[in-house]
């Protein structure tokens, strides 16, 4: 059973950062493309970067250059480091693997 858990979400001022991180159990992780995804309130989900089993990498154009996709093959764990934070990024913030499964999200809110 596949099971995805977020963390790293909160309070952050704009221009701030946030790192967040999703831990995956019960597949091959290393074969399974991973991807983040946000949801702001009253607005559809939307796919914020994913990174291939081989690590290549695609994002969003609102957040190129600020947000990083990464993961490490020995924690089964895939990260987003956001910076450059700004008001429109407050969502909630789910990962996701191959498309099909979802974590439970984390709340990312950014405000002074």
């Amino acid at each position: 059973q596949v099971q995805l858990v977020e963390s790293g979400g909160g309070l952050v001022q704009p221009g701030g950062s946030l790192r967040l991180s999703c831990a995956a159990s019960g597949s091959r992780f290393s074969v399974n493309a991973m991807g983040w995804y946000r949801q702001a309130p009253g607005k559809q989900r939307e796919l914020v970067a994913r990174i291939t089993g081989g690590g290549r990498t695609d994002y969003a154009d609102s957040v190129k250059g600020r947000f990083i996709i990464s993961r490490d093959y020995a924690k089964n764990t895939v990260y987003l480091r956001m910076s450059s934070l700004t008001p429109e990024d407050t969502a909630v913030y789910y990962c996701n693997m191959n498309g099909y499964y979802w974590g439970q999200g984390t709340q990312v809110t950014v405000s002074s």
